[in-house]
């Protein structure tokens, strides 16, 4: 399965799972520093109609970081099935989310889609295809910061056929890795082995 495929169906399974969730849901806070559930969902999609003009003023108002929130604020005033509606008419990405052939969504997709469900406290099995497609992205990602938090590590996922890097060992279920490697702390609970103690101090500097 190629990766446009892979973010489709990451993102088909976010707007399912959406789709129960109360306004209290939506208002709750996730691992993304300062942002509700409204607003993770709200960044997912943020990028899906601008062409270059329009990332060029994106990145205008706010560069790197801060163009991520100029997004956010962009789509506040939509309501939460205003902006499930959207998601799902968006379902396979355009636009940035499509670039690397589907790559940036299935890594945000996926990341953030934990995010919430950690928050919740709704866990998932993401699917072990797509969970491993990703975890191989991630330590490559400069974006993401994944190489300065692991570096000197050897990371095993314990129920997916993956590993990555040598040294002190960090193991525990895949999905822990991807979330500790992308920079949260509440995955490290999950996690175990020798060089778990550097990893965390890495993680809360």
């Amino acid at each position: 399965m190629d990766m446009m495929t892979m973010a489709r169906a990451e993102r088909a399974d976010l707007a399912e799972f959406l789709a129960d969730l109360s306004p209290q849901d939506w208002a709750a806070p996730t691992l993304c520093t300062r942002w509700t559930v409204k607003d993770v969902v709200a960044h997912v999609i943020s990028y899906e109609e601008l062409g270059a003009a329009g990332l060029v003023t994106r990145f205008a108002k706010g560069w790197v970081v801060r163009a991520n929130e100029v997004g956010v604020a962009e789509f506040a005033a939509r309501s939460p099935q205003q902006l499930l509606a959207f998601l799902n008419d968006h379902l396979t990405p355009k636009g940035l989310t499509a670039g690397f052939g589907g790559m940036i969504a299935l890594v945000d997709g996926t990341i953030h889609h934990q995010d919430i469900r950690r928050s919740l406290d709704r866990p998932r099995t993401v699917p072990a295809d797509r969970l491993t497609r990703v975890l191989a992205l991630v330590p490559g990602n400069p974006r993401l910061g994944a190489g300065r938090r692991i570096r000197g590590l050897r990371l095993n996922a314990t129920d997916v056929d993956w590993q990555h890097g040598r040294g002190a060992e960090v193991s525990g279920p895949g999905e822990a890795l991807l979330m500790a490697m992308s920079g949260r702390p509440a995955a490290l609970a999950d996690l175990t082995g020798p060089g778990l103690p550097t990893l965390a101090a890495r993680l809360v500097r």
